[in-house]
């Protein structure tokens, strides 16, 4: 008599991790895995991992749709000279960290915490991301840099001690849409957010909403396109620009960029504005630019419709 067995691969919907588990395990709720590395593998396409207590979870590479959501505890990721989690997946997957503590420590200088290569969309919700400061073009918070059309999501994160806080360089025809909202990019020891149109022909257009990009060393937002790059635009909405280095509160380089900026504080900056190489600032007349050292030159004016 012929007897069915489960496959020992078959993959959970929702899988679990917890400080004290084992990979060995199933990661089952009872029975729970010791690191994300561990539960990917046993969860299935477009699942989530959850976390049952605190602990250090560890590194992964994400290649299918998935959530992994541990609001609830302290879910570590320590990432020492290595990427805390990398996003490598199909062009239609949607992946979402929400409540990630990615952390490079002391131990080693962290490549990335977090490094977008494919997919269709990141969601990155309440999660700190702090002190990546490998050499370039490593050392982001966030290094967005999709080689087809994707998205960024950024709410509720607090990103700071990185060279970048988040970094947007699509490769190749890659095009990027970002949008940042209710998140803090301070401290970093270059730029809060930039966008670069280096080695891309797609372009980027973000959106910071409701933010702080403050006290980082050189720029708070910064647009760097060389010459014959793609377009790369930027909204500015509500957000804190200051306290930031003398590179600029807000600083576009190069032709087809633009920033245009509403109902926002650009203060105590080394530099309020930059605009060099053909670039472009618009404001809605909205703003309050006081306070910097060099307020730099006051940006036209957009008519409202």
């Amino acid at each position: 008599m012929a007897c069915l067995a489960t496959p020992a691969s078959a993959q959970a919907t929702r899988t679990w991790v917890s400080g004290v588990g084992d990979d060995a395990n199933p990661c089952s709720r009872t029975a729970p895995c010791k690191t994300f590395a561990g539960a990917i593998s046993k969860t299935a396409a477009g699942g989530e991992i959850n976390c049952i207590d605190p602990g250090g979870f560890g590194g992964v590479t994400i290649t299918k749709s998935m959530t992994i959501a541990c609001e609830d505890v302290e879910a570590g990721v320590l990432n020492a000279s290595v990427n805390g989690i990398i996003v490598n997946a199909l062009a239609t997957d949607i992946i979402v960290l929400r409540g990630l503590d990615i952390d490079s420590a002391t131990a080693g200088p962290g490549l990335n915490g977090i490094r977008f290569l494919a997919g269709a969309a990141l969601h990155v919700e309440d999660c700190v991301i702090r002190d990546n400061t490998a050499a370039a073009p490593n050392g982001n918070g966030i290094l967005f840099a999709p080689s087809g059309a994707a998205e960024l999501y950024v709410s509720n994160s607090f990103i700071t001690g990185n060279n970048d806080g988040i970094h947007i360089q699509p490769t190749a025809g890659g095009v990027a849409k970002v949008i940042i909202e209710n998140s803090t990019i301070e401290n970093n020891n270059l730029a809060g957010v930039k966008a670069d149109g280096t080695s891309n022909t797609g372009g980027s257009n973000t959106t910071i909403v409701n933010s702080s990009v403050s006290g980082n060393t050189n720029a708070g937002i910064s647009i760097f396109n060389p010459a014959g790059g793609p377009v790369i635009s930027m909204m500015v909405d509500g957000v804190a620009v200051a306290n930031n280095g003398v590179v600029g509160g807000l600083r576009v380089d190069g032709a087809n960029a633009t920033i245009r900026v509403g109902r926002s504080t650009i203060s105590g900056n080394g530099t309020g504005t930059v605009i060099v190489n053909g670039g472009l600032i618009s404001s809605y007349g909205t703003n309050q630019l006081n306070g910097n050292t060099a307020d730099g030159p006051n940006p036209p004016t957009i008519a409202l419709k």
